[in-house]
């Protein structure tokens, strides 16, 4: 800090040397005065100029020194209060930008608040035609043109699905309510929701469940399941999906593995990044990189780790690994 300051004061310090050198010069030129008592002067300025210096460094930066060592906050609570006019006016000048910026905060909170509302709303009034819609399509005698209709149909259901839950996921844990599920009756219900679609690329699955019933949040867990469900769905041809749940050392898992696409080994560390698709199909217009996402970050909030292998061109298989009982603790009271 002392040599900022120094830096800072170097137009002071250069003045006060000139005026020194300018006393010298005139003791020099005029020999009526005795070269003794110009040192003397000169000595006496300098250090009353050092002393000055020092209390005023002192003085100074000790306001700097504590706002160096702040923590910066919104609120400006434990903001240090200066005690000379310049920090004052820098007190002030953030005092009064940080009430602008609480304004600020306030107000995109509120259009947020009210924008999510809004599209909420929204995807609650579409599902009504959609509904409709689905009705309509039972009724369509051509086989061919209905699975089309029917596939396009889920396309949009699951797209305002994952985008109804994607607002919902910031606020889902003041909306969690833990209680022993039935895995069986979810995963049916998933898998009757993708049956055209399945139909329609020749898919089917095999379920193998040892474990049935396991702790987590119904509405949420279903999700989850829709999101790697549909994944292991789109990326896989005429080949059967394995479902099955098992425990190992106390821990129920729940294992969905595909004869897929797969996914390359260099991609396996970035699947669940926001908007990550893939490097060796980079141009793959199907994806989206929000399911896995939006799955990983509900899963978290539910207390489930996932677990990913997969070999490109081989297949993929996700593990759903659920909590312990004693682990939910931290997730909700039971």
């Amino acid at each position: 800090m002392i040599f900022s300051y120094m830096k800072e004061r170097i137009s002071w310090i250069i003045l006060f040397l000139v005026v020194q050198s300018i006393t010298l010069i005139v003791g020099y030129i005029d020999t009526t005065i005795p070269m003794k008592s110009i040192y003397y002067i000169v000595f006496i300025q300098f250090l009353i100029g050092v002393i000055f210096l020092g209390i005023r460094y002192r003085k100074e930066t000790r306001f700097y020194k504590e706002l160096n060592e702040w923590k910066p906050d919104i609120e400006l609570t434990d903001m240090p209060k200066g005690d000379t006019l310049f920090s004052r006016v820098v007190t002030n000048a953030l005092e009064d930008q940080s009430q602008m910026y609480r304004k600020e905060y306030n107000q995109l909170q509120l259009d947020v608040r009210s924008e999510k509302d809004d599209l909420l709303l929204w995807i609650h009034e579409v599902k009504t035609p959609l509904t409709t819609m689905q009705l309509m399509l039972e009724r369509v005698e051509d086989k061919e043109l209905r699975a089309h209709l029917s596939y396009e149909w889920l396309r949009i259901h699951l797209l305002l699905d994952q985008q109804l839950h994607q607002k919902r996921i910031p606020f889902m844990k003041n909306d969690l309510y833990i209680e022993n599920v039935n895995l069986e009756s979810i995963i049916n219900e998933e898998i009757r929701t993708l049956r055209s679609w399945c139909m329609q690329k020749g898919i089917g699955f095999q379920i193998e469940l040892n474990i049935t019933q396991v702790l987590s949040d119904a509405k949420w867990l279903h999700f989850v399941l829709r999101q790697i469900i549909t994944n292991a769905v789109k990326y896989s041809e005429k080949n059967d999906i394995k479902i099955e749940s098992l425990t190992i050392n106390n821990q129920h898992i729940l294992q969905i593995s595909d004869m897929g696409r797969g996914i390359p080994a260099k991609d396996l560390p970035r699947i669940f990044e926001k908007g990550f698709t893939s490097t060796k199909e980079h141009f793959d217009q199907s994806s989206s990189g929000m399911g896995l996402y939006l799955a990983k970050q509900a899963a978290d909030s539910l207390g489930l780790k996932i677990e990913v292998t997969s070999e490109w061109n081989k297949g993929t298989c996700f593990q759903l690994i659920f909590p312990k009982k004693n682990e939910l603790l931290h997730v909700t009271s039971m």
